[in-house]
């Protein structure tokens, strides 16, 4: 019998997600300085840092390349902070193996094709409301929430409840 979303989070160790369109709402800001910048939702931030309070291990994974995000992801308790990923699948190969997972055991949220074949090699792909249609396709849940909308807030509140470590 094939395991429902809700049976599959309680089997999850780590929580990967991508930046644009997952973190952000996808939308970029152009600064005079040529900087571009991101929004991301407080809501999303404080789920990150209670997942990683409770010990489950959490990782960013996108093409985004800006030199601050690391610091600010970093500051809310990402663990690892991978940036410039062309190869989405690749690098989450090599995250499970530097951290001894059974990729059957992360949670993968991503909103668009780049994020695809990561998520089809994950135990538990999720994604926002707003993710492109061949993503809500493989996906066993998706998010009532779009992108940067607390999306992320809502499938980190889900698994730590399932797991018995949100109160």
């Amino acid at each position: 019998m094939e395991k429902n979303f809700k049976q599959l989070m309680r089997e999850i160790k780590a929580l990967v997600f991508d930046i644009d369109g997952v973190l952000t709402d996808g939308s970029l800001m152009l600064f005079e300085n040529g900087e571009l910048g991101r929004s991301f939702n407080t809501k999303d931030t404080y789920a990150i840092r209670r997942a990683s309070d409770a010990g489950l291990i959490t990782a960013v994974i996108s093409y985004a390349s800006t030199d601050n995000l690391r610091g600010r992801l970093q500051s809310v308790g990402m663990k690892e902070v991978y940036l410039h990923c062309t190869d989405k699948k690749e690098k989450l190969g090599e995250f499970c193996l530097a951290y001894d997972l059974d990729p059957s055991t992360v949670l993968f949220m991503g909103d668009d094709l780049p994020d695809l074949q990561a998520m089809l090699s994950c135990g538990l792909p999720v994604c926002p409301a707003d993710a492109a249609h061949e993503i809500k396709a493989i996906c066993p849940y998706v998010s009532p929430y779009p992108g940067g909308r607390a999306c992320v807030r809502d499938v980190i509140e889900q698994v730590l409840r399932v797991q018995g470590k949100w109160e």
